[in-house]
């Protein structure tokens, strides 16, 4: 059959036998169907509707979005020349470790209380740990009851954006511990929740700025990097279709250039080097002021990273500083057309969204194993929802009795001619019979309400929920900044540069199939929860 042929006929009926004929062209190719990769862990997850074909330059942070370190080795390490600086200033830090199970990302540390809180995405919070210990749910609702987290406050409330807040949320918890125990020495002088924290994140920031760490990580980087093979391609696949990319970084040009070339060169083809995938490269750019205002741009001009001033970026060039509005005026490329890739949600998606309209991507490489953890997890949230519907059910029928109970009392008709004339006795009986099955339910629900996302994390379970039923306050985040948030850029490479992203349709409340009802063992329920 020619094509042209091909073409009579219904629409869809034809939609539909030649995606049948690509679907096996691909598979006699080889090549993995798309569909199988989009609906896994290495999937891209779409907030709000990006088409590719529509962004002319991407450009991408280095740490933790082009460059992935293993936590363990590089926050371990940061962790430990941070506690070293606390114990040159006085601090007890003897016998603690590194524990990066302690915290996950989008936690906010509550520096006024010695906290660290899961809140939801109204600011609720939801869990709550002091130092190292769980409170319970009763403590939570006592301390946070009238309460909400406002990140606006930021000399209270420290969010917890990116995988490099590991280290020094664990080293806080620990140091709370200490200050609790009345272990930190009088002479540090008279501290605080939130002066014990100002001391935490001095002696990280020494050790950032020292410039140890990075010594040791550009000496040994096949200990702290994973490499990715994928990475390279889905980058050179972008650039082949026409696509700007530009590489935009905090770091500076001797651990951009070193880090760079291990992740990347051995990857490219035809001894091509990480340098020819980008038009633009831009070390020590200071986000978020990068974003937010114009700054001093210099020319990186020799291998030993000399500079000079300049006023206008070129393609191919390498360059120190600078503002966005350079680049977009370097390029002559503004706003909408430019997708944006990076792994903290302040510092990278949500600045260059706020200021500059520019198109985000959030990457959230724990992304992985919160999709696996809810996979695995699917059995029992079925269960617990089952048995959440069944006590709904029971509920609304005990306060249906409970109110013609109390119209009675009060010599008033109840609902029905019915329960008006039922004896008080057999609606009291009824009434605690109910009650008990409740309370059975209850004791059966708790512990695996508990349990829900303990697969991800024993302490604060998934990563976006804030329960069994909300969303989590990262989770409020990434849809309000995140186009489109995924766990490593390499999956880029399974959607094509030229992929039509389209966000799920929004339910609401009143939504007429939100209030289908669910049959429990031959019960009508009141509602789809």
């Amino acid at each position: 059959m020619n094509a042209e042929a091909a073409l009579y006929g219904p629409i869809e009926e034809i939609a539909k036998i030649d995606a049948k004929e690509a679907e096996a062209l691909l598979s006699d190719l080889g090549i993995v169907e798309p569909f199988s990769t989009r609906h896994s862990a290495h999937g891209i997850f779409c907030s709000r509707t990006l088409n590719l074909r529509s962004i002319s330059a991407i450009g991408y942070d280095m740490d933790y979005t082009l460059i992935h370190y293993n936590v363990m080795a590089w926050e371990g390490r940061a962790y430990d020349y941070g506690m070293a600086n606390l114990e040159s200033m006085g601090f007890p830090v003897e016998g603690l470790h590194f524990d990066p199970n302690l915290v996950i990302r989008g936690l906010v540390m509550d520096k006024e209380r010695g906290n660290l809180v899961k809140a939801d995405r109204f600011g609720y919070v939801k869990r709550v740990m002091h130092g190292t210990k769980m409170l319970s749910t009763r403590t939570v609702s006592e301390i946070y009851g009238r309460e909400l987290v406002d990140l606006r406050k930021e000399s209270r409330w420290e969010f917890l954006n990116t995988l490099f807040s590991v280290s020094e949320a664990v080293m806080y918890m620990q140091m709370v511990d200490r200050l609790d125990q009345g272990a930190v020495p009088a002479e540090l002088g008279p501290l605080d929740y939130k002066g014990l924290f100002k001391a935490v994140s001095k002696a990280l920031f020494r050790a950032h700025v020292e410039g140890q760490l990075k010594s040791e990580i550009m000496a040994e980087p096949e200990r702290f990097v994973e490499p990715d093979p994928e990475l390279p391609l889905a980058l050179l696949d972008q650039k082949e279709a026409g696509k700007k990319l530009l590489l935009i970084t905090n770091s500076d040009y001797h651990y951009t250039n070193k880090m760079m070339h291990h992740a990347f060169n051995r990857f490219l083809p035809n001894e091509m080097g990480w340098r020819d995938l980008f038009d633009m490269v831009i070390v020590s750019a200071r986000k978020p002021e990068f974003f937010q205002m114009s700054q001093p741009l210099y020319e990186v001009v020799t291998a030993d990273g000399l500079m000079r001033p300049c006023f206008k970026a070129h393609s191919g060039g390498l360059y120190s500083g600078g503002s966005a509005q350079i680049v977009e005026e370097s390029l002559g490329i503004h706003g909408d057309e430019i997708l944006y890739v990076g792994d903290h949600i302040f510092t990278d998606v949500s600045q260059s969204k706020v200021h500059l309209r520019w198109r985000t991507a959030l990457i959230c490489r724990e992304l992985e194993d919160e999709f696996n953890a809810l996979a695995y997890g699917r059995g029992l949230r079925t269960a617990l929802v089952k048995l959440m519907h069944q006590k709904e059910v029971m509920g609304d029928l005990f306060n249906q009795l409970r109110l013609a109970l109390q119209r009675r009392t009060k010599n008033r008709p109840a609902q029905t001619l019915a329960a008006t004339k039922t004896a008080d006795q057999e609606l009291t009986e009824l009434l605690q019979k109910l009650l008990i099955i409740m309370q059975r339910l209850d004791q059966k629900i708790g512990p695996m309400l508990e349990a829900d996302g303990e697969d991800f994390n024993k302490r604060w379970g998934y990563l976006s929920r804030a329960g069994l039923w909300d969303k989590s306050h990262l989770t409020r985040q990434i849809e309000k900044y995140a186009d489109i948030y995924t766990s490593r850029v390499s999956n880029f490479l399974y959607y094509t540069p030229f992929m039509y992203f389209h966000s799920q349709e929004q339910t609401l409340a009143h939504d007429s199939y939100s209030y289908s009802a669910p049959v429990i063992n031959g019960i009508c329920g009141v509602g789809d929860l």
